[in-house]
């Protein structure tokens, strides 16, 4: 059997959609899958031993320019890769109108959520199967890719925690003797970000236990607020790193400290312990997923509120994070 999987952003969300991949490797043998992916995060994948081929798009390329994309071969470069397989089934797993109609391009049957289920109710149109899952406010996204693929393919919704499928040995150990803490603070939502001054303590108290601290950055304002950072600790602020390289730190971190961001999805992935901060987001519909993963919230009403800061007390994350250390 071979499947394509359409899951083109973001991070967060394609590491959220790699167990539903582990399942259906484990329960369907000889399957062979590919994977359409936003050219961005087209490295991740292939991480996975069960994907065959990457397919990448880039919506936002296209979108800037369409004219470009329309005439100058971009389109029909895309189209002619994605349809050189014929597949047995397309799983759209983002059930957006976008990424609904990619797959619909693609040869084979698509399958997604049904309106009721989906995230856009329209892209439900494009589907020749459709399945109820839970909505996504009312279930973890992994729990929600998990049982979309088991309808999909056919096969028993597996009883075991979910399994990334990541092996931490893939990615190479960093250059660094000293063991050392991630601390992933970047984030695109203004309310998920944790004030600079706890970071700051924070990464002095680690630093005072005898742990580097490491301070990725994906933007100039990141990168100010990871020198601030270090400046506390005698941390270290990484280069501008791709994404396999940024795995590597994350893989082989004694811990890592995040808010509610991609890479910090990715750290749980690996296995890396760590403790996630949320503030207006809700950890039981898109937390970190993983072994030896602790969520800190500032809010127990369980509703998504944009708006509401991330308060999570300093004092709280030091004692969630010593057990882990």
């Amino acid at each position: 059997m071979h499947i394509l999987i359409v899951k083109t952003s973001s991070l967060g969300d394609i590491v959220h959609t790699l167990p539903a991949l582990t399942d259906a490797v484990r329960a369907i043998p000889g399957l062979s899958c590919d994977w359409l992916v936003e050219q961005a995060f087209s490295e991740i994948p292939a991480w996975h031993p069960g994907v065959a081929r990457t397919v990448a798009c880039d919506l936002r390329g296209w979108r800037r320019q369409p004219l470009r994309t329309a005439f100058g071969g971009g389109w029909a470069a895309f189209r002619k890769a994605l349809r050189m397989q014929r597949y047995d089934r397309v799983v759209d797993a983002q059930g957006l109108v976008k990424s609904a109609w990619l797959a619909w391009q693609a040869r084979g049957p698509v399958a997604g959520p049904d309106a009721a289920c989906a995230r856009e109710p329209l892209a439900a149109a494009f589907y020749r199967y459709r399945y109820a899952v839970p909505r996504h406010d009312a279930a973890h996204a992994v729990e929600r890719a998990r049982r979309l693929f088991a309808q999909a393919l056919a096969y028993p919704l597996p009883e075991y925690a979910p399994d990334a499928g990541l092996q931490r040995a893939r990615f190479a150990a960093p250059d660094l003797a000293q063991p050392y803490v991630v601390l992933l603070h970047g984030t695109t939502w203004e309310s998920k970000r944790w004030p600079q001054p706890r970071w700051a303590e924070l990464a002095a108290w680690l630093a005072a236990r005898g742990l580097r601290v490491v301070l990725p950055w994906g933007s100039q304002a990141e990168q100010r607020q990871a020198q601030a950072i270090a400046a506390a600790c005698a941390g270290l602020v990484l280069p501008r790193l791709g994404l396999t390289a940024l795995a590597g730190w994350l893989a082989h971190a004694r811990a890592c400290v995040g808010v509610d961001t991609g890479l910090a999805h990715l750290a749980a992935a690996l296995g890396t312990p760590q403790v996630s901060l949320y503030g207006p987001t809700v950890p039981q519909l898109t937390g970190a997923v993983g072994a030896n993963q602790v969520w800190l919230v500032s809010d127990t009403s369980g509703r998504i509120e944009r708006a509401r800061p991330n308060t999570v007390a300093l004092e709280r994350v030091q004692a969630a994070l010593a057990p882990l250390l």
